[in-house]
């Protein structure tokens, strides 16, 4: 369906009355869910940052979600991947967004992908990556659900319903992407992702959104509006028009309409677009101008990785069993290593570890730039 439904909503206690309007415009969702179904209801959950900071979708958007999902007759699954390198940081994010505790409370199962596990797919007429490492709970779910934040972003301008489905790869490949240097070449490794996942509904939160240097680091702006489609493509159009950007140099839709998918005119019910137009700020950081040779090389040496400390495991083989590259390997003398060159770093030896014997070793980059992330945010 090509319809994208925009419905004014003031503020978060009008969340359900409005998500409820917006998914009746463009057809509801009963027609996409069956009675039974799994529907993974993937927010965005970029940090460990409270709601009025607007970097997350909010709660009651997931908790709406939920209800509506129940309704329908499926079983609402939400989770998500941090973007934060370092272990543990998609469990802080989803109690500090609010989204844990609104989930539950909805009748919702929470799944953290940083220890659900990860399987390698291959990507149909690949643009940059012909195989691709995804979180098992969106592979395995009958039903995907792209929850969004309206927000700008310094490497695609704009960040919306496709790009929303980046959380769902493991550290690694979240990196690789980045280091393709370029706006145009990360849109089609996005795009790339889509081309597996294609969710079959979006709702957007814009009651709320984020400008200026998006997705983490900008200020909260009242935009007041709900956004929902069964195309995550059309919805990012009509979306990243509404804030005042050229939706076509948006670089994951000029990568997902390069693949096929989606429409360059998608047809816009209820609240019309030039009603609730305005001007977001955009980011002010975004690609570095170094020759991509230089950042790919550079990025080599950011590393952070799991460490096995031996005087500390027990031997238990937890972390073995539960490794989805299968990157741990038992050494003869019954010791465990973990292979670097097959790590994905989704860090789940680290979070399955009952010793606390996996550690992380980062390099002396890594460590100078995360300390200064943290100086960062603690100002």
């Amino acid at each position: 369906m090509n319809k994208v439904s925009i419905v004014r909503c003031p503020d978060y206690s009008d969340t359900k009355r409005a998500i409820a309007e917006a998914l009746e415009l463009v057809g509801g969702l009963e027609n996409i869910i069956h009675s039974g179904d799994s529907v993974l209801l993937k927010p965005n959950i970029l940090s460990a940052s409270p709601p009025e900071r607007a970097s997350t979708t909010h709660p009651s958007v997931v908790a709406s979600m939920c209800e509506f999902v129940l309704r329908a007759g499926g079983k609402p699954i939400v989770g998500d991947g941090s973007g934060i390198s370092r272990p543990g940081a998609t469990a802080k994010a989803l109690k500090a967004s609010g989204i844990e505790e609104a989930a539950k409370k909805a009748g919702a199962r929470i799944v953290n992908f940083e220890t659900a596990g990860f399987t390698l797919a291959d990507v149909p007429d690949p643009l940059q990556f012909r195989k691709l490492y995804l979180a098992n709970p969106v592979l395995e779910a009958d039903v995907v659900i792209s929850l969004p934040k309206l927000k700008t972003h310094e490497l695609t301008y704009y960040t919306g319903a496709v790009k929303n489905l980046f959380g769902s790869l493991p550290l690694k490949c979240r990196k690789e992407m980045h280091l393709l240097g370029k706006r145009d070449l990360f849109g089609e490794a996005v795009a790339d992702i889509y081309s597996i996942i294609k969710p079959h509904f979006a709702v957007m939160d814009g009651i709320v959104g984020m400008e200026g240097n998006g997705p983490s680091h900008g200020n909260p702006v009242n935009s007041g509006v709900i956004l929902a489609s069964q195309n995550c493509v059309s919805l990012d159009i009509v979306a990243a028009e509404m804030i005042g950007f050229d939706p076509i140099k948006i670089p994951t839709t000029a990568g997902a309409l390069k693949k096929g998918f989606g429409n360059q005119c998608p047809v816009v019910v209820g609240t019309p677009l030039k009603e609730v137009k305005m001007k977001f700020k955009p980011s002010s950081g975004g690609v570095s101008t170094a020759p991509t040779f230089l950042t790919r090389h550079l990025g080599k040496y950011f590393t952070i990785y799991p460490h096995i400390n031996r005087r500390k495991c027990t031997r238990c083989g937890a972390c073995y069993m539960n490794c989805s590259p299968h990157a741990i390997e038992k050494l003869e003398d019954g010791n465990f290593k973990i292979n670097r060159e097959r790590c994905i770093l989704c860090y789940c030896c680290r979070e399955l570890c009952p010793n606390n014997a996996v550690e992380i070793k980062k390099s002396l980059l890594a460590t100078l730039l995360t300390e200064k992330e943290n100086l960062i945010r603690k100002t």
